[in-house]
Parts: structure tokens; sequence; C-alpha cells
């Protein structure tokens, strides 16, 4: 990948003099899902798929940008007198998220940039090409230009920029993830404060497998929007019957007892999955530290039902592949991952059950959606860097 994106850099501009090529990683997240802007916790971890990025300092203020994966674009040229959103920037209007969000602290860019892209995490996969996107913008500008930001501050960063810049009212945990990763380890992090802890993923005898639905819903962005307003109405009425700062401070007993100061149906089944989901993350990282996996997949089914049911951000398409996954024998888990309505299913399978479930999750998928299903076996790899 370095090397393809560097010979592209030169087809493009010339010379290699000068580049420097970064990555950053995608992630896949085990359970916690809609918790992070709820006060809750998350348990992510950072994947070897990621972005690349060839890079330069120009001698003028104008960007141009190139990406390996949407060739037909060309070249999109802009400049730092430009960081503003519009549609016709397209993808590039996270970069440039990002370049607003350091300048929004102060922190300037003097000169352009020619920067060539290419990226193996598959397009709206909910395995975070965005918050890749962001983080590896945010390393590759604190390298060039010396800026003084920690890997935390380029997932704050990243999130103010798709908060602010781009309208997403996502919370932190993708970018934390990209930014924070650890090879072999995934991330214990409370959102509420940011603290964390790395966990040692040792799957004995099991894998991650990641199947990719090939369907991205284009609720994903208005409806994720909606959710997180729904949950912080419910928040604002809870807090007039108990102190709080967010969902994730409640138990399920403690929501059991006010959830009738929620005044909407609909409302009470987001906060109760957001609730509910904050404590079988925390009940599954403490499953996972007494290598007691069997419960850790009993917690990921349980959070399917609930993001399928009480939060309703599955689809048709995701269903079918975690039903179709729990029969497989050997799954000790499935769930959908990320924002939503489409995307990607993260599973925990046996060793030995790894070709049998790819066999048949794909073949019923192909069967009752009529569409083909991807499926990675993933690795958990480190933060962003320069290579």
């Amino acid at each position: 990948m370095k090397e393809t994106v560097l010979n592209k850099f030169k087809e493009l501009f010339g010379d290699g003099d000068g580049v420097h090529v970064y990555f950053a990683p995608g992630r896949v997240n085990l359970i916690g899902e809609h918790t992070d802007y709820n006060g809750g916790h998350v348990f992510p971890c950072a994947l070897t798929i990621g972005t690349y990025a060839a890079v330069r300092k120009r001698d003028d203020r104008v960007l141009k940008f190139y990406s390996m994966n949407f060739p037909e674009l060309g070249v999109i040229e802009t400049s730092l007198d430009e960081l503003t959103p519009s549609d016709a920037a397209g993808w590039t209007n996270y970069p440039k998220g990002v370049m607003w969000a350091f300048a929004e602290r102060g922190m300037k860019m003097d000169r352009g940039l020619d920067i060539v892209l290419n990226g193996n995490i598959p397009n709206g996969s909910g395995l975070s090409s965005s918050a890749s996107l962001e983080v590896l913008t945010g390393y590759y500008l604190k390298d060039l230009y010396g800026f003084d930001v920690t890997n935390i501050d380029l997932a704050k960063i990243g999130q103010y920029s798709e908060n602010h810049f781009n309208g997403m009212n996502c919370g932190i945990m993708d970018q934390f993830a990209s930014a924070m990763g650890r090879k072999d380890h995934a991330i214990f992090l409370d959102t509420a404060d940011l603290s964390y802890e790395y966990a040692p993923l040792v799957l004995d005898g099991a894998k991650i497998v990641v199947t990719n639905s090939n369907v991205k819903h284009s609720l994903v962005n208005s409806e994720y929007n909606v959710r997180r307003s729904e949950c912080e109405k419910a928040l604002e009425e809870l807090q007039t019957v108990v102190s709080i700062h967010g969902l994730g401070d409640l138990t399920e007993e403690q929501f059991e007892a006010y959830r009738s100061a929620i005044k909407d149906e609909v409302r009470v089944k987001r906060a109760k999955h957001a609730v509910y989901e904050n404590q079988r993350t925390i009940r599954a990282v403490e499953a996972l530290k007494n290598n007691d996996l069997p419960l850790f997949g009993e917690l990921m089914n349980a959070s399917h039902v609930s993001l399928r049911d009480d939060y309703q951000v599955s689809c048709d398409e995701i269903d079918v592949l975690v039903e179709e996954a729990w029969k497989v024998d050997g799954v000790i888990g499935s769930r959908i991952t990320g924002g939503g309505f489409g995307g990607c299913t993260v599973s925990i399978v046996k060793d030995e059950a790894v070709e049998s479930f790819q066999a048949q999750v794909g073949a019923a998928y192909q069967e009752r959606v009529g569409r083909k299903a991807d499926f990675y076996v993933v690795e958990i790899g480190d933060g962003p860097s320069r290579l």
C-alpha cells in the first residue's frame, strides 16, 4: 500500500522528493454501540486496514487532493483560504474539516499540500473510514507543521470537525479507536471522562470475523442525529427526577425506577438501550478478563437485539447476517457494528468454524437477500504512524 500510494503521487505530481507516507487505521467496535455520545463505555479496537496518504508541502496556499478510491474524481484543487464545507467538495470535506479545526485552535497552516490517498477499508462498511481519514489528516499536520498535539487531541479534533464542519453529531469512539489503537488490544473507554484502559484481546482458539452486508442505507446520517436528539431529550426528562450527567450514569435498576419521567415511549426505548448497552459493555470486558468467552458472546447477541428492537438502527440485511451467524456451530457471538442501517456485523468465531461460517452465512445471505456478503478475518493493529 505504501509503494502504491507513493507511485501514484510521483505519477501525478512529478517526483517523490520531500514526500512522506502516513497511515491511520479503521476500527471495529466489539460492544458498546451508540453509548459514546450518551456518556457510556465502548470497547473498540483498531484494525490493520485503514487509510494511507502520501503528502508533501507546497510553496503556496493551494491544496491538491487525489483519492485512489475515487479515481474518476481526478485531482480536486482548493486552497487554505477556502476551508468551508460544500457538497461539491465531496470526500475532501473530511480532511478540510480537520484543517479548519486545527486553525480554530490557533494552529494555522502556512503552506498548502499535495495529498494522495489510498484506503483499504471498504466504503460504507461502518469500519470508520471517515474517522481514519480524520486521524490521518491530523497526524500528518502534526508531523509536517510541528503542531503540539497528542493522539487524544487528534481524536478530539477529528470529532469536533465531523460535528461542526461535516454536520454529523458522532461521539468520540471512532476517532479515539483510530488515534489510540494498540496491537492485539481493545480499548475500554469511558466516554464520560475519556479514561481508558487497554485490554489484551486474547481470544484463545477464536477469531474476529467482520461481515460486510454491502448495503448502506441513506438513513445513517440523518437518523443518527435523530437518535442523538432523542437521547438528549430523554436525558433532560430524567434529570428532573435524578441527578445525572449522562444516560451512562444509570444502572438498569435505576433506569427502571425513573423511566416514567420520560414522556414518550420511543424515547424510553432509546434511553433503555443506552443504559443497558453501557452495562453490557462493562460486563463484557469483565467477562473477557475472566476468559469467559461464552458470556462475552451472549452479551454481544443481546446487544444486537437491543440495537434492532429498542434503538432501531439495524436493517433487514444486517438482521439476516446475524440470524444466520447465530445458527452456525462455533459462533460465540454476533452483532451489528457501527452506526447502523447497513454496514457490517462483527462475530467471534471458533477457529475450526471460520470457513464453514463464511460458507453458510454467505450462501444464506445470497439466497435470502440476493446479495454477496464479504468476509474479513481481522487483525488488531496500532494507531497512526509515519511509515
